[in-house]
């Protein structure tokens, strides 16, 4: 029997039609919906907002969360923030994702660890920090897996703007690290089962949740 993948749903804010006030809402209402849904991990990938803006929509994205957590206890999604380790660590997030040269994720454990002395960093941020790293070739999701990374985003697999898809083949020496491998860049319906034969542990993508009833994708890809 397949294991079900892991669902890694990354956000995009900007995509949604309207003004500010009302992107936002439909972000957070995705949230909401992604993690009704049983998405692993959220992430918040709004990165030209500043910080005291991202804080405030993360704290926003966390309620949501904690309150879904609370009516149904099998729920599990993790909010990472998109390389702000300062702003997750404000907000009580899971942990971060790390875009390619970024702080490495040992840096961000001795981060997570030194704010964790106070007690009420304590009681703000979990005490081990989910990380996610992004990596483009296969030696980067093993060097991520060696630096204390908890999974690796492989990417481009498909398409992406000006980028050379990487393809099924490296997907498939990607997957070969002691961490999980998610499979990022042009993942629809139609070709996620072809990463996951590849070896990938998991499906990450904006466009795949963002733009359809994610409650819909999440049965396609786990029923398999």
């Amino acid at each position: 029997m397949s294991t079900a993948p892991l669902l890694y749903y990354i956000t995009d804010r900007k995509a949604f039609p309207g003004d500010e006030p009302s992107r936002r809402r439909q972000l957070l209402d995705k949230i909401a919906e992604a993690a009704y849904a049983g998405v692993d991990y959220i992430q918040l990938r709004e990165k030209e907002l500043s910080t005291s803006a991202l804080e405030s929509l993360a704290r926003e994205a966390i309620q949501i969360i904690q309150k879904l957590r609370t009516e149904n206890q099998e729920l599990r999604s993790a909010l990472l923030i998109n390389s702000r380790t300062e702003v997750a660590l404000a907000t009580g997030a899971d942990g971060v994702h790390l875009p390619a040269n970024d702080l490495t994720p040992q840096e961000v454990r001795t981060a997570w660890k030194m704010c964790g002395c106070g007690r009420l960093a304590r009681e703000i941020s979990p005490q081990d920090p989910q990380i996610s790293v992004s990596c483009h070739r296969p030696e980067e999701v093993t060097r991520a897996a060696a630096q204390g990374a908890n999974i690796a985003l492989f990417a481009p697999v498909f398409e992406k703007k000006d980028a050379t898809p990487a393809g099924l083949d490296a997907l498939h020496l990607a997957c070969r690290a002691k961490i999980p491998v998610f499979a990022l860049g042009g993942i629809t319906l139609q070709n996620a089962e072809c990463c996951l034969q590849a070896g990938a542990a998991g499906i990450a993508a904006i466009r795949l949740f963002q733009e359809n009833d994610i409650t819909q994708v999440v049965r396609a890809l786990r029923i398999r």
